[in-house]
């Protein structure tokens, strides 16, 4: 292995972990408390309420599951896409949270108050699918005539 090489590998490594780590500590009190979470999401006003509750059931496993998936390495271009998918989600919902003044709990870490919606939540999202990108960059698709 060439040192390039080992460089994108710790580096596709640090972000896996990183990322993988930060949705599992996000999930668990989501999954813990659904009803919590359910009322954090509504407070953003932009889901229907017959969507609530299924959003406040599932959104945090699968935070749970695509960050178990990021660390271990398991599907891991396909854990990394719905991750950043989920953070394109929470970027949306966090920049329409700001531009309309909400004074609100994110919901992200905890559903007993937590951090209030701000600019550093938006830049730690964009910095974390920035690394996502980087990281589907790094981690190319197999050339399938080669197996």
């Amino acid at each position: 292995m060439t040192k390039r090489e080992r460089l994108l590998w710790t580096l596709s490594w640090l972000i896996r972990l990183v990322v993988g780590i930060t949705f599992i500590v996000a999930a668990w009190p989501k999954i813990v408390h659904p009803d919590a979470f359910a009322l954090s999401v509504y407070y953003y006003h932009m889901m229907p309420a017959s969507l609530l509750h299924v959003f406040a059931l599932l959104v945090p496993w699968l935070e749970m599951v695509t960050g178990i998936a990021l660390i271990i390495g398991w599907g891991r271009r396909g854990a990394a896409l719905l991750v950043a998918l989920l953070l394109l989600m929470f970027i949306l919902g966090l920049s329409t949270a700001l531009a309309r003044g909400l004074d609100i709990s994110c919901g992200c870490f905890g559903t007993d108050g937590g951090h209030a919606v701000g600019i550093s939540l938006l830049i730690r999202d964009v910095a974390m699918f920035l690394a996502l990108l980087l990281f589907l960059r790094i981690e190319k698709p197999k050339d399938r005539s080669e197996a």
